[in-house]
Order: C-alpha cells, then structure tokens, then sequence
C-alpha cells in the first residue's frame, strides 16, 4: 500500500482521527493490551501524528511510564495508545471503515501471545526484550 490519508471514529463519532499511513498493521500481545481490548491490539501504526477532532471527549489513563491510552468519553470506544516520550501513536484499525487494504506487518510481545490464538501471517515478531530495545524504553 501507498501512503495515504485515512479517516476514523468512535462509536458515537464524538471523536475522529485522520491520519497519514501506509496501512502497517501491528498486532501487540501483551498483557496490558490484551486487558484494554480482551484480545490482541491490532493497530494501524501512523507515519505522522493524527489530526484529531472532539478532543473534549477523550479520557486518557496513563498505563505505564512511558504509555497512555485513549478512550471516548461518552462511548468508551479505545481511540489509540501513545508512548509519551517519542509521540508514537498506535489506533485500532477497526476505527477505520476503509481497513480493507491494511496488511499485517509485524507482531510484538510475542513471548506474552497466549497459546489460544495464533495468526496465520508470516510476520516479523519480536519478543518484550526486542520491543524495549527498539523503542528505547528500560
């Protein structure tokens, strides 16, 4: 895929986001993102930083040092999860009606990935170790 524009939103559409991509998706097992959505975040990763509107209804909950994540306040819709020091953004891609021409490019935490799914790309993966390592966090 190309870079392109794509748009989404919440549930309710109080909030949307517009963001330049390339259509990677990434799928996350760990445990925090696991809870946050009862399953894998699989997540569309931006190349720039979205525009958002609706600002006044997003809620966000600091889930690590380093993270946040976002959620709709009147619909509590997952909006996405940010890493605070390098403004990396990581949105659901099921908040993007044209998702069709996304593609699976990596799984991350894979040492977290429960034995109970499995996806049948074939994928980079890389373990908690290899994921702080990429991102600089400790």
């Amino acid at each position: 895929m190309t870079a392109q524009t794509v748009s989404g939103s919440c549930l309710c559409s109080a909030v949307t986001l517009t963001v330049p991509t390339e259509g990677h998706i990434e799928a996350c097992h760990c445990g925090m993102c696991r809870k946050w959505g009862g399953g894998p975040l699989l997540a569309l990763m931006p190349t720039g930083k979205p525009e958002i509107t609706g600002a006044d209804n997003i809620g966000t909950y600091s889930s690590s040092e380093w993270a946040e994540r976002a959620f709709c306040k009147s619909c509590g819709t997952h909006l996405y999860y940010r890493m605070k020091e390098h403004d990396n953004y990581a949105i659901p891609a099921g908040l993007f009606k044209d998702s069709g021409s996304f593609s699976m490019h990596e799984q991350i935490f894979i040492d977290k990935k429960p034995g109970y799914y499995e996806f049948a790309n074939d994928t980079p993966k890389l373990t908690q170790k290899e994921v702080f390592e990429k991102f600089g966090v400790s």
